[in-house]
């Protein structure tokens, strides 16, 4: 048996995994990757197989830098079944046509230019794939629960476990082979941090003959929930209440919304911060918003009691979900007092980049980082503390005061990963390290060698390992 790093090997997006054993593949993961200009290139060529060989795809969650090039695979020939919980699929059902419609927008920006420059040689650029296509890859998706066995194929089963980490988001263990034949591999997704509020807690796995865990994180400790809830008090208050300027919050449309919200519904009930004018300005976040209030089931306890029947709106002065673009537009005008919460999470596409470029010039606003910002994006540029950007070829000053909430990461920190390994009960044959930044990798998998004594390596994009 073979497993190939196809992508997130010493980096954070791109996850996908080739599985081949007895004249079988499949992947766990189809991930784009995401952040620099060298992402357009590796996304086109990030097949190195043929994508009708491959007979199931198994997927974790719907973040686009697990799911994103699912679309591209049944395009260039993949004609398998995609299993994955039911809550990724509903949510996958908004995802995956808002990231073509992106691609296609990108590649019409892009086409535009060249005329206008007179750069007219070659073909035109094309998109990743079109938003139909992103449709007809929906049409494969096979749903499944939690804790149930699935046979996707005569020599495999797996069960889908909860991660923890965005709503749907799941640990997957996979069985491949037959009687004494059979080994067992753990895919880790993305995990969650515990005792965090919207999703339960990751699930513990107590064996694994070999294991592939993320650890985008695994270099680092989270700020406590308390840390996180004074530091957003503050961010709030200061802004809204003292400066009278806006919270632009550049959110991912799944998961860190709908948790921002939660946040804030939460804090304004327990008094800490005024009852709030909020414009959640993303068609996407809006559609993610609505599929989280159709899975309340999977949402810890804390949260369904805090949202209940009215979503929380009661908690706030106005809450708005934006979806038309003037509309959009308007909200740019805004002076004051107004919290934006629009997508994407790492300021790089969607709407957040308006609201940025009339927001970063002014000192009385504040820029709120909520979660991971991976090398090469926007959002990495300001956190690294650039004291101007480019955003859609205008050079943009920043003295809006930024703000980087680290305990709301819906990724585990050193630690929580470190338990989390510790339910195994024995050791796998070898742990593979991946989505972590190159240096993040390499030293967790240090890490688990000295702390735990296992066999430990973080993978090079395109290795192949022989499972034996």
């Amino acid at each position: 048996m073979n497993l190939t790093f196809l992508g997130a090997a010493r980096e954070v997006t791109g996850s996908s995994y080739l599985v081949e054993s007895a004249g079988l593949r499949f992947l766990v993961d189809c991930g784009m990757f995401q952040g620099g200009r060298e992402t357009r290139a590796k996304n086109h060529n990030a097949f190195s197989f043929d994508p009708e060989s491959i007979a199931f795809v198994i997927l974790t969650h719907a973040h686009i830098d697990h799911s994103g090039l699912l679309p591209r695979l049944v395009a260039l020939g993949f004609k398998g079944p995609i299993y994955a919980t039911r809550a990724t699929g509903d949510l996958l059902g908004v995802m995956l046509p808002d990231a073509a419609h992106i691609q296609e927008k990108e590649a019409e920006r892009e086409n535009y230019r060249r005329f206008k420059s007179r750069k007219r040689s070659g073909n035109e650029v094309a998109p990743l794939y079109t938003v139909e296509q992103a449709r007809s890859c929906l049409k494969r998706l096979h749903p499944v629960d939690y804790d149930t066995e699935i046979n996707p194929h005569p020599a495999v089963r797996c069960i889908f476990r909860d991660a923890g980490h965005i709503l749907g988001s799941a640990i997957v263990e996979v069985w491949v082979g037959k009687g004494t034949q059979q080994r067992k591999i753990v895919f880790s997704g993305d995990l969650g941090q515990p005792a965090r509020p919207l999703v339960r807690d990751p699930t513990p796995i107590t064996a694994a003959d070999w294991l592939v865990v993320e650890s985008t994180y695994g270099n680092r400790l989270h700020k406590s929930m308390q840390a996180t809830e004074d530091e957003l008090t503050q961010a709030v208050n200061d802004t809204i209440e003292k400066k009278g300027g806006n919270l632009i919050v550049p959110a991912f449309a799944v998961g860190r919304a709908q948790e921002m919200l939660y946040l804030l519904a939460d804090l304004t009930r327990r008094r800490r911060i005024p009852k709030l004018t909020v414009y959640v300005d993303s068609p996407m976040a809006t559609a993610a918003t609505e599929v989280t209030y159709q899975h309340m089931a999977l949402l810890d306890p804390e949260t369904q009691a805090l949202m209940g029947q009215h979503g929380g709106a009661k908690y706030f002065r106005k809450l708005a979900f934006v979806e038309d673009v003037e509309e959009s537009m308007a909200l740019d005008k805004i002076k004051g007092g107004a919290v934006i919460i629009s997508a994407s999470g790492m300021c790089d596409a969607g709407r957040i980049r308006y609201h940025l470029r009339a927001n970063l010039p002014r000192r009385e606003s504040t820029i709120l980082i909520t979660g991971f910002q991976a090398a090469g994006t926007l959002g990495r540029r300001l956190v690294d503390g650039a004291k101007r950007v480019k955003i859609g070829g205008e050079e943009v000053p920043v003295r809006a005061e930024l703000y980087t909430l680290g305990g709301l990461s819906a990724h585990a920190d050193q630690a929580a990963l470190m338990n989390w390994l510790g339910h195994f009960r024995a050791p796998p044959k070898k742990t593979f390290v991946v989505h972590g930044e190159a240096e993040t990798a390499l030293g967790f998998a240090a890490l688990i060698k000295e702390k735990l004594g296992w066999q430990a390596e973080a993978p090079l994009a395109g290795q192949s390992v022989t499972l034996s």
